[in-house]
């Protein structure tokens, strides 16, 4: 149960930041500064928060696979898990992907190379984890899932970085068509790389109700069906009203941590998944 809560704190704090890199890229000119600015701060929690829970999910881990208490692990067998299994390397990449990101938010520099930097460093961190579950071995499943995790990432902490730095209507109608655009790209390449690597870790849907991960999977598949549902619904309402301004800041605020409790609902589980054998 810690194991899974860990994954979901890193995990959450992960698709936060990486939402928070790439939200500046949504507005125009001169307002995306201004957006990078109101960025700079939140992104700073996140990734720190990532970065803690990354640590502590790796000594847990470590811990569990050597068969001993977290607080009586030597950092031998710490370092040993690390270097020379596959958990641990991605753990690693991941823990070096999100100190990257808190680094470049700590400096308070803000520019487009730095964006971008912080931006990969954050989606390598994301995908690192992904690929070392339980289709690590397929190359195939491997690639399904990396591009899974990372739709849903720009997905969800896109629509997260909207809701912490964007203040007033105007701005709102400026954003929000050009996230939704790239989140409607986003669940596509979601149910796709997410059906195909469904179907490789528990075979057909027929059969997934007599496992425990096979039921996690299919709660997921219902959580996800929903959540494009909320958003599909939200495309053809909410982003028309935001368009001709009929939509106030707090109202589409609202709206967005709606649709972002049910993505915290869906990483949750799927936090579970990739801790169930």
């Amino acid at each position: 149960m810690l194991t899974a809560a860990l994954r979901a704190l890193a995990d959450c704090a992960a698709v936060a930041s990486l939402g928070l890199a790439i939200v500046p890229a949504l507005e125009v000119g001169r307002r995306r500064a201004e957006l990078a600015a109101r960025a700079a701060r939140p992104l700073i929690v996140f990734s720190a928060a990532w970065l803690v829970a990354e640590l502590a999910r790796q000594l847990l881990t470590a811990a569990q696979t050597a068969g001993l208490p977290p607080m009586a692990l030597p950092v031998r067998t710490a370092l040993q898990f690390t270097w020379h299994t596959v958990a641990g390397r991605a753990g690693l990449v991941s823990l070096t992907g999100a100190a990257v990101v808190c680094a470049i938010a700590a400096t308070g520099r803000r520019s487009a190379p730095l964006s971008v930097t912080a931006a990969g460093a954050a989606a390598v961190g994301i995908a690192a984890r992904a690929i070392s579950g339980h289709l690590s071995e397929s190359q195939a499943g491997a690639v399904a899932i990396a591009a899974h995790a990372l739709a849903a990432a720009v997905w969800c902490g896109g629509l997260a970085a909207l809701a912490l730095t964007v203040t007033h209507r105007g701005q709102w109608a400026r954003v929000l068509p050009r996230f939704s655009q790239m989140a409607l790209l986003c669940v596509a390449v979601l149910l796709a790389s997410g059906t195909f690597g469904a179907v490789l870790a528990a075979g057909w849907p027929v059969h997934w109700y007599v496992t425990g991960y096979g039921r996690l999977l299919l709660a997921k598949v219902v959580l996800a069906i929903a959540l494009v549902g909320v958003g599909w619904r939200n495309r053809t309402v909410w982003l028309p009203a935001v368009r001709r301004h009929q939509a106030s800041a707090g109202r589409s605020r609202n709206r967005s941590t709606a649709e972002l409790a049910l993505m915290v609902a869906t990483l949750a589980v799927a936090a579970t998944l990739a801790v169930t054998g």
